[in-house]
């Protein structure tokens, strides 16, 4: 089970990284890597955090259906997020090791080339 405190930890480990100071969101270059889910409780409803799911980009529509596929006890989307290149998490129900992996894989995606290619892991 993971934690918002599981998520900034991994998250601040990578270089560059940033969190937002306003809400629960990190980035690398100006560019999102992952953020709390803004969940719609009911249509017309305003979107409100959930502290429990968290976005990651993936890179592309492909490996956010295969992450679907895999386990959707894990990993789901909803309609806002059609077409865009990022997967839902639902913290309590991912491995923290799964975690580490989604996150600098996002890292990676959204650094700077220069920067990318430093990490080592």
């Amino acid at each position: 089970m993971a934690t918002q405190d599981e998520v900034r930890r991994i998250a601040m480990s990578l270089p560059e990284m940033e969190e937002a100071e306003d809400r629960f969101a990190f980035s690398v270059g100006g560019r999102g890597v992952a953020w709390v889910w803004l969940e719609r409780p009911s249509p017309g409803a305003a979107r409100a955090p959930n502290p429990e799911v968290l976005a990651v980009r993936v890179d592309g529509e492909a490996e956010k259906e295969s992450l679907i596929a895999l386990d959707s006890d894990v990993f789901f989307t909803e309609p806002h997020y059609a077409g865009f290149p990022a997967v839902l998490v639902r913290l309590p129900a991912v491995a923290e090791g799964v975690l580490e992996d989604l996150l600098v894989a996002a890292w990676r995606i959204q650094a700077p080339k220069r920067l990318a290619a430093t990490l080592e892991r």
